[in-house]
């Protein structure tokens, strides 16, 4: 059995945020064919703020961990703010992740980024719009 910190444990048993926002203001998905895991971000951002977000995880317990870490460090930041969250940030501050399963730390991280990259796309046609 691998070794999972409490914090981990408790992200996997007990994910926070899951589910899907219907009018997400970006949406990210990644997926890994190694092992299977595929993670999907929705994000609501409100003056340049993520105010919600949750995700859809499809895999092993270290990437729903993941994922629940993801969500609860990116809720509240600024856009700039959650581009900075990385994969070595989610496992650090999940406690640590068993050396066979790091590459699913490096699925949510980049999951979220590409709903940021998915909402300013989106933002930047509806400004170019409104010229």
């Amino acid at each position: 059995m691998p070794f999972y910190s409490e914090k981990g444990m408790d992200h996997w048993h007990q994910p926070r945020n899951v589910g899907e926002i219907p009018d997400a203001d970006g949406i990210g998905e990644v997926g890994n064919p190694v092992c299977g895991d595929m993670m999907t971000f929705y994000i609501k951002v409100q003056d340049n703020r993520i105010v919600d977000i949750k995700f859809k995880t499809f895999g092993c317990g270290a990437a729903i961990a993941v994922s629940s870490m993801v969500s609860e460090m990116a809720k509240g930041k600024t856009i700039e703010e959650a581009l900075k969250i990385t994969n070595e940030l989610v496992a650090q501050e999940l406690g640590g992740l068993p050396p066979n399963k790091m590459h699913c730390s490096n699925l949510g991280a980049d999951a979220l980024h590409k709903a940021i990259e998915d909402y300013l796309k989106k933002k930047e046609q509806k400004d170019a719009g409104k010229v």
